[in-house]
């Protein structure tokens, strides 16, 4: 079976490095972006199978982000955002524009590989 294909987005070179050598132990493929404009450039390029974005991106947020692929590209591509701006607004505003999770900063890379593992069995 082909490995799925992850597109990481996150500002934080040392989160985004470890969430990284996490996801590829555990047999994904994965790009990693460290600005939305870079994810926004990958996302026309080809689309992942998951992507995780976190909500505070520079040029383009998670939750723009999630705003342009349900409504601009009409995907239904799961995405699962973390942020430390975790407060119920944020949460809802995501999930209610169609983020199909939200990870509360300090993210598990154990929970993070559960959530994403259910997302991908959700939609393949």
């Amino acid at each position: 079976m082909k490995p799925k294909r992850l597109l990481l987005a996150e500002d934080d070179t040392m989160l985004a490095s470890l969430l990284k050598y996490r996801l590829e132990k555990d047999g994904y493929v994965v790009a990693v972006k460290h600005d939305g404009h870079q994810m926004k450039t990958a996302i026309t390029q080809q689309l992942p199978d998951a992507i995780i974005s976190d909500v505070m991106m520079p040029y383009f947020s998670g939750i723009e982000l999630v705003d342009y692929l349900r409504n601009d590209l009409k995907t239904d591509i799961p995405i699962i955002l973390i942020s430390a701006a975790s407060n119920e607004e944020n949460v809802v505003s995501a999930l209610k524009l169609g983020a199909n999770d939200f990870i509360a900063k300090p993210v598990s890379p154990t929970e993070l590989l559960i959530r994403v593992a259910r997302e991908l069995n959700r939609y393949y």
